[in-house]
Formats: structure tokens, C-alpha cells, sequence
């Protein structure tokens, strides 16, 4: 089991822990909800439950609640600028489908 960061968003963690002087690292979990049944939550993580599950890629902590985990096992997330706009993004493997605007999956 194991979530990734590419660098870019490795950088941006790093980066915004480091402008906000506190925080652990980066907590990634999902939610019901969308069209298609689950869309991604991800925050900067202030504290680590004792059932969280904890990643280390490129130097950040990623924090993940172990409910979520069978559903993005496998996700690279990756931190896009395109423009004006910037958003993390995610690359995952369970995914069987997703809504037409992009928001939420289902696996």
C-alpha cells in the first residue's frame, strides 16, 4: 500500500508548511458525495490520530484515515499549474469511473 507525490507537489507541501510554520504534512482521505459517488479531501495535516496511516515520499509526511485507504491505494498526486489555476491532482489506479465535470469517482 502506498500514496506518492510527484516533485511538484512534494514542492508545494514543502513549501506551504514552511510559509505556515506549522503543520506535519499532507492529509488525503474521501468523501461521499458527487455524481459518481466519491471526490477527494486533502488538507495540511495538524495532527496524526493513532489509526492513521502515514506515507513518506520526497520528505512529506502524507496522512491518510485507514477508511480511505482501499479507495486511493496506488494515487500519485501531483500539484498542476495551468494559467491562472493551480490544484493538486490524483493519478489513481481504482478508479472504474468518473463524473463528466471530474469532481468525484467511483471504484
Amino acid at each position: 500500500m502506498a500514496i506518492s507525490l510527484t516533485e511538484a507537489a512534494a514542492d508545494r507541501v514543502r513549501n506551504y508548511l514552511e510559509k505556515r510554520e506549522k503543520g506535519l504534512g499532507l492529509r488525503l482521505g474521501v468523501t461521499k458525495t458527487g455524481c459518481s459517488g466519491y471526490s477527494y479531501v486533502i488538507n495540511y495535516a495538524e495532527a496524526i490520530d493513532d489509526d492513521d496511516v502515514i506515507f513518506e515520499d520526497k520528505g512529506v509526511k502524507v496522512v491518510v484515515d485507514p477508511e480511505a485507504l482501499s479507495l486511493i491505494d496506488g494515487t500519485e498526486v501531483d500539484f498542476v499549474k495551468n494559467g491562472l489555476n493551480e490544484a493538486f491532482s490524483f493519478r489513481n489506479p481504482n478508479i472504474k469511473g468518473e463524473c463528466g465535470c471530474g469532481e468525484s469517482f467511483n471504484v
